[in-house]
Parts: C-alpha cells; sequence; structure tokens
C-alpha cells in the first residue's frame, strides 16, 4: 500500500501533519488485519528500509495513537547510533514531542485530551496500561457489540474471550485479575480492561 493510504484511518485534521512525516525516506507503512497482542509495531528490513506494521482499526483516535507511537520508534533508530531501550527515555521524549501538535480539539475530544495530556507525562510501553485512556478510547469504538470491561463483571461470574473461550472470573492479583478457563482449569491473568463479553454459563456435574 502506499503510505498516504494510512489517512483513510485518522481524524481529518491530522493530515497534514501526519502527511510529512510519513513522506520519510525508507519507510513503508501497513495496514493488516488486527493482531490480538499488539497495535503496531516497527522494524528494520533486511534491504536498509524501515517497516511499520498497524492494525486495523475503526478507532481514528487510537490509530492516530498507534502510528504516531510507532513512528517515533521510526525517529529514534533514524537518529541514535548507540543501542537504547525500546520505550526508554529516548523514545518517550520523542513520542512526547511528535504527540503535542496533535494535542488540541480540532484532532481529539475534549475527554481523550486530558487523558492523553496525563498519559504523556510518562508514556507507557502499551496504551493499554493505561486504565483511564483505553476506557476512554474505547468509547470510540465502532464495533463494540456486547463487549464489556472485565472489571464490569462480577467475581464468580462467566465471560467469553474474543469469541471463543469461556472463563470464569475469580479475584484480583494486584493490577490484574485472576480467571479460570473452564475447559482446561487452567488459570490465566487479565488486565481489567480486557474486552470482554458477559454470558450466563452453567457448569456441568457430568
Amino acid at each position: 500500500m502506499k503510505n498516504n493510504e494510512v489517512l483513510d484511518y485518522i481524524p481529518v485534521n491530522s493530515f497534514d501533519y501526519v502527511k510529512k512525516i510519513i513522506s520519510e525516506d525508507n519507510l513503508v507503512l501497513k495496514v493488516v488485519k488486527e493482531r490480538k497482542t499488539r497495535h503496531g509495531d516497527f522494524r528494520k528490513l533486511k534491504n536498509g528500509s524501515n517497516q511499520i506494521t498497524l492494525n486495523y482499526n475503526k478507532n481514528q483516535f487510537r490509530f492516530l495513537i498507534t502510528l504516531i507511537h510507532e513512528l517515533a520508534h521510526f525517529r529514534v533508530s533514524n537518529n541514535t547510533n548507540k543501542t537504547v531501550r525500546p520505550h526508554g527515555i529516548e523514545w518517550k521524549k520523542t513520542f512526547k514531542k511528535m504527540m503535542l501538535p496533535l494535542l488540541n480539539n480540532k484532532i481529539f475530544p475534549d475527554e481523550l485530551l486530558s487523558k492523553l495530556a496525563k498519559h504523556l507525562k510518562n508514556p507507557s510501553a502499551s496504551s493499554d496500561s493505561d486504565i483511564d485512556l483505553v476506557i476512554s478510547l474505547n468509547k470510540y469504538d465502532l464495533d463494540n457489540g456486547e463487549n464489556c470491561f472485565l472489571f464490569d463483571v462480577l467475581n464468580d461470574s462467566f465471560f467469553e474471550y474474543r469469541g471463543a473461550k469461556i472463563y470464569k472470573k475469580i479475584n484480583k492479583l494486584r493490577k490484574r485479575y485472576i480467571c479460570e478457563e473452564i475447559k482446561t482449569g487452567k488459570k490465566y491473568l487479565f488486565s481489567p480492561v480486557s474486552r470482554v463479553k458477559k454470558i450466563n454459563y452453567e457448569k456441568s456435574s457430568g
């Protein structure tokens, strides 16, 4: 795909700013089917070019944040000769600097602006670790369906995750929830902002 095609996924008023950044040499942008473990990634290719892969996403605000997140990796890679931590001080400074021109209510709703400003004080490796920001962003998803956040599910209640496996919510351990997969009895840790579907389920006694 041509790099300018990513403009189809971001707010209109961010076009001019983003166009300038993605026109840089040796940068390839790809939009792919949604992956479960990440919103996007950056890597250097063997031919010397740089590739950013982004999940297809109907939420234009989340897509824009992810795009700038990965473009910050690209900038750090181009401007730093030494080995640095992927989400270390260099990336944090670059990400904040690249996001600042976008922090206005012509691009983001006021509610999101306040959460983003707080997030950018010390941005984390994934915006999904910022619960307040995730909750605000999810309000702008176009395909919520019957999904809710895991923290809205009562302990000892059942839920479906990603349209497949059924789990029972047990209790909280630090910042995450222990949940039991019904079929196998295995226990897993879930983020409180995991998107799940509440269900009525009766475990068979046989």
